[in-house]
């Protein structure tokens, strides 16, 4: 084995040489230009020819991250003191540096005084998926090159100075946030064609004005935001699914539509500031999802009423300066709600509902007098509330819910943040992966046939695993995961990043999931992660034709065809380089890696083309929601085995599972316990001190023949050092995959001389 290493000895030097400065060229020379663009900021001045730009850390300034050599995402975030652009500075040639970066999928320039019209290099942007450009001081219209985007899935352009018409041309558009432009016309009808619209549309503070089109063939959008245009006059038609809307101070003049009470998932509600007229119904204030309403500043009539039922999460109520008549609903106590609510009813009224706690705001029909009361009582309500909650800290009592938290948040820099990954979904655009996304629930029950016993392909430790059809064809597997312990959703959003980065062409991949929450108090009772379906079964069905599985992981395969195929020598040691890039991937891919998967032959997946792909990972998502008691049959019980044997190096303990894994694929048996591990790596031991025809008699019998001895030996003496009882002697994942590619090269090699001699011998097969 010492010549062949001696041979590639070069190819290390040149491997080291290549991935210690990483950029092509044209993209370092790219950042260079940009640099100096932007005056020498500070945090840029350390920037050096054979800096590592993909492996450094963010800054205040600035972020890159980056996939196999190649800028994917560049953030640049000014404040008061940066940037100080030079008077020569041109906002063309700035972008047209951007644009030398060609693999690039998220741009994000913040507050960086750019100003004039954004230029036309912006459509060379082809394969941008997220463009935001918040804060800056563009003007002018949207160029038409943008349409040459198709890419484009959020689209941020809040706070400029842009004219002209909205952009609708954009076939990917899930997000769209123009907030306080100076767009004028009337709302482009196209947009309510655009069903990828799923997360937020937000045209606030801008000039259109006119009919607002229909929307309902939105079907998935959640949030909607129209403030302060000057749209018109009949109420629009809206999709049910909507968590928000906003559509106060606009010339809405009709009554409200019918959709409105359709809208379960609705948690806030402003349509302030209109002239819309009709009877108020009383089933929107019982909406399930519902916390804040403000109908105040229209002309609604009709009768409030002590009994009335109202959601008993509402925090925030606004029926002012209205027409309404009645009593304050008790359901809209302070006691019950901790927020103000301001009614538009009688003087008398008000005293009498004062005495049972609750607040009451008199409406305009009482004066300004009135109007200097609400604000009184409303600041005094938000003091008293804020107190109240340092007193009861950990005393709180929770609000009542009545749906499931279903939704990601609704702010733009929120959404840029949860979305950054985005371009991590879509990088290996090859694999036909959906981009990450949240789903809500009745999605996945329309999936799944209202997850009918049907379509459960497995139950484990993890929970159940069902497969899914969603509308537009893709075949997904959904894990249920039953939550043990109580925590609000704002608990697992750092998992359920690390969940939207591990995507690799050897990695099964999340493409979204879905909270499900307590009624008593928020807290999430079930979390469900949607994962592309891989077909045709495990790893270990192609070796030893065992297709069983009693404690399978994350997430399950069916096995779709293919039965009863052994792979051949060639297709085994493919199959361990590609778990072995899968590992160094969960390893090195991520920032934290993750280590110490407890992976099993059973956890590797087949696709369609006979791909591996590693279906587990060690994430604290899952490994604190498995069933107590539950332990795992080989990888987790080997090592608990060995005790103090194992080291702290958790890298080194998935290379020891890679060793049984590559045993399993030597020998063509199942591994299943400590035992059936040690004898059979004392027979590969034994083996490497016989001839090859003794080292071939330990080989599955399906495929001894065609392997070559050099190829076994390099496999065996691999297998054998992963299996190391110290950690410190297994080898590292990067020396893993060297080996492998040697093993493969060799193996091709005789394949080549065994072709050509079976040319000049058709009896070579024989001998």
């Amino acid at each position: 084995m010492a010549k062949p290493r001696m041979f590639t000895l070069p190819f290390f030097f040149f491997l080291f040489f290549q991935y210690s400065n990483q950029l092509q060229p044209s993209q370092y020379e790219a950042l260079m230009r940009i640099k100096q663009q932007l005056n020498f900021p500070q945090d840029l001045t350390t920037w050096t020819e054979n800096q590592d730009f993909c492996n450094s850390e963010p800054t205040q300034i600035l972020t890159l991250a980056c996939y196999q050599d190649n800028i994917t995402q560049l953030h640049l975030i000014g404040n008061y003191w940066f940037p100080h652009l030079s008077q020569d500075f041109s906002v063309s040639a700035f972008f047209a540096n951007i644009a030398s970066l060609p693999s690039l999928k998220v741009l994000s320039l913040v507050s960086l005084g750019l100003k004039g019209p954004l230029p036309s290099q912006i459509g060379d942007l082809t394969s941008l998926e997220i463009l935001n450009i918040t804060s800056n001081s563009f003007n002018g219209s949207i160029p038409r090159e943008i349409s040459f985007m198709r890419n484009l899935q959020t689209l941020i352009l809040d706070h400029n100075g842009f004219t002209g018409h909205v952009p609708d041309s954009l076939p990917a558009l899930s997000v769209l946030s123009l907030r306080n432009n100076s767009f004028s016309g009337s709302f482009p009808k196209s947009l309510s064609r655009m069903v990828t619209l799923r997360t937020l549309v937000v045209l606030s503070g801008n000039n259109l004005s006119g009919q607002v089109p229909k929307l309902h063939r939105l079907t998935n959008l959640q949030v909607l935001d129209l403030e302060n245009n000057n749209l018109g006059p009949r109420f629009p038609s809206l999709p049910k699914k909507l968590v928000s809307l906003l559509l106060r101070n606009n010339k809405f003049h009709s009554v409200v539509s019918d959709d409105l009470s359709s809208c379960y998932q609705l948690r806030k509600l402003d349509i302030s500031l209109n002239e819309l007229v009709g009877i108020f119904s009383p089933s929107i204030i019982s909406l399930p999802s519902l916390t804040y309403l403000d109908i105040s500043g229209n002309k609604f009539t009709g009768k409030l009423l002590q009994n009335m039922s109202c959601n008993g999460q509402l925090e925030f109520v606004n029926f002012s300066e209205n027409r309404l008549t009645g009593e304050l609903p008790d359901c809209l106590e302070i006691a019950k709600t901790g927020e103000a609510l301001a009614v538009g009813i009688s003087p008398q009224k008000q005293d009498e509902k004062r005495s049972y706690g609750k607040a009451v705001v008199a409406s305009g029909m009482v004066g300004g007098i009135g109007g200097a009361i609400a604000i009184f009582v409303l600041a005094f309500l938000f003091v008293k509330r804020e107190i109240g909650k340092k007193h009861q800290h950990g005393n709180k009592v929770p609000h009542t819910r009545l749906i499931v938290d279903k939704v990601s948040p609704v702010y733009t820099l929120q959404l840029l943040r949860d979305a950054r990954y985005i371009s991590e979904t879509m990088k290996l655009g090859a694999l036909g992966i959906p981009p990450y996304r949240t789903f809500v629930l009745d999605e996945l029950k329309e999936a799944t046939s209202n997850f009918s016993s049907l379509n459960l392909i497995g139950e484990g430790s993890y929970g159940q695993v069902y497969k899914g059809w969603l509308p537009d064809g893709t075949v997904v597997a959904i894990r249920s995961l039953k939550v043990k312990r109580r925590h609000s959703i704002h608990t697992y959003t750092h998992q359920l990043e690390l969940i939207t980065k591990l995507r690799h062409c050897h990695l099964v991949s999340a493409i979204g999931h879905c909270f499900e929450c307590y009624h008593d108090d928020s807290t999430v009772s079930r979390i469900f992660l949607v994962f592309e379906f891989v077909p045709n079964g495990t790893l270990r069905s192609f070796i030893s034709g065992k297709t069983e599985d009693k404690c399978f992981t994350l997430p399950i395969s069916s096995t779709d065809g293919q039965s009863g195929q052994k792979f051949t020598w060639t297709q085994r040691i493919t199959a361990a380089i590609g778990v072995a890039r899968g590992i160094q991937f969960l390893h090195t891919g991520i920032v934290p890696g993750v280590y110490s998967n407890c992976l099993k032959i059973t956890d590797i997946l087949l696709d369609r083309d006979l791909h591996v792909k590693i279906s587990k990972y060690n994430l604290p998502l899952l490994t604190e929601n498995r069933r107590s008691g539950e332990t795992e049959v080989l990888s987790r019980g080997s090592k608990e085995n060995f005790g103090s044997m194992l080291s702290s190096s958790e890298e080194k303990n998935d290379v020891y599972d890679f060793g049984v894994i590559l045993l399993e694929l030597i020998v063509g048996r199942p591994i299943i316990s400590l035992n059936d591990v040690n004898i059979s790596k004392d027979i590969l031991s034994v083996s490497l001190t016989a001839d090859g025809v003794a080292r071939r008699s330990i080989v599955d019998p399906a495929v001894h023949k065609e392997c070559s001895d050099d190829s076994l030996k390099t496999l065996i003496e691999l297998c054998i050092r992963c299996l190391s009882k110290q950690p410190s002697e297994r080898p590292s994942v990067g020396d893993v995959i060297w080996n492998l590619q040697f093993a493969a090269q060799v193996q091709d090699t005789q394949s080549h001389r065994d072709s050509n001699s079976n040319e000049e011998s058709p009896l070579h097969h024989q001998l």
